[in-house]
């Protein structure tokens, strides 16, 4: 009976962490843990017999079997995408599939996505909505924006777009609201940011930016909480209370008259959005063309600017 090959995720693991000296870096570029890279290393040793690292406290050395072991497996997975990548071409040489966090998908993809569809009828588009991590082999993706701090690696990475944080409700809601304090006479709703993005401007964080009288850690978490960011919005059109939104997925519906800007400042967010692209499909024309034109809606968008009183 013949053996049972390791299967590939625990090649690609080991691959980048060898290239990397390091399971954290590793992990970074496959959007795992270290120790799920760890995990997958110490599966292909088992397997095989023998240590491919020497494990230190803070930091991983590969051994001389796991060197050459590495320049193996590099070649045989750079074989493996490029005819991979032949055999999709052939299949479907039209379509760009294009994966984006749901809350960005919904509020600010979609309803541009028309437009290229006008310009480019040639063009089909697969459109995902997820969260990290993305498997671009695997889920055969073309292009990723993600929501981060432009640390890639592997990948070409290119800023599309900044965004800052304000408080939004329903123009009903928040007529004849003056200063700050006016706020609380409204539902506060939250996100439950995803763990990925931990620094992300949440009511605590906002309120505090605003140098106004401080409030309780329990009167700011009291109120309605939602697992994704476009829910939130969709709470705020609704009239359930008032949110603290990225400008970015806010502002369609701020200035379509939907929600109006609730009083306090701006504050800028730790991350931005980033259009992310592997090298291999950034060269394909589907893929080029996709992503110029999201380069001039981005652009188009942050020179409308945004509005600063309510309508």
């Amino acid at each position: 009976m013949p053996y049972e090959l390791p299967p590939l995720s625990t090649l690609r693991a080991f691959e980048a962490a060898a290239r990397h000296a390091s399971f954290v870096r590793a992990g970074e570029e496959l959007f795992v843990t270290a120790g799920a890279v760890g995990h997958q290393v110490r599966l292909l040793e088992e397997w095989l017999g023998t240590a491919l690292f020497v494990r230190g406290p803070r930091s991983v050395q590969i051994t001389e079997t796991g060197r050459r072991y590495q320049l193996e497996i590099s070649r045989m997975l750079e074989e493996l995408e490029r005819v991979s990548l032949a055999v999709r071409g052939a299949d479907d040489a039209k379509e760009v599939t294009v994966t984006a966090m749901p809350s960005f998908v919904t509020r600010w993809l979609m309803p541009r996505l028309g437009d290229f569809r006008q310009k480019h009828p040639e063009v089909e588009v697969r459109l995902l909505a997820s969260v990290p991590p993305v498997d671009f082999a695997r889920d055969r993706v073309d292009v990723a924006i993600r929501l981060g701090s432009g640390s890639y690696p592997e990948l070409h990475s290119e800023l599309l777009l900044r965004e800052s944080f304000c408080a939004i409700a329903q123009p009903d809601v928040c007529r004849g609201w003056k200063k700050i304090g006016d706020i609380l006479q409204a539902t506060l709703l939250h996100d439950e940011y995803e763990p990925r993005i931990p620094l992300q401007v949440d009511w605590s964080r906002w309120w505090t930016a605003q140098d106004a009288r401080p409030l309780s850690e329990r009167r700011i978490r009291q109120g309605l909480r939602f697992s994704h960011t476009y829910l939130t919005i969709d709470a705020a059109i609704g009239g359930e209370g008032v949110a603290v939104a990225s400008d970015v997925l806010a502002a369609d519906a701020v200035r379509t008259g939907r929600l109006a800007i609730a009083p306090g400042e701006l504050v800028p967010g730790p991350y931005a959005y980033h259009l992310l692209t592997p090298r291999t499909s950034a060269v394909r024309p589907q893929v080029k063309s996709f992503c110029d034109w999201l380069r001039v809606q981005a652009k188009e968008f942050s020179e409308a600017g945004w509005p600063r009183h309510p309508p």
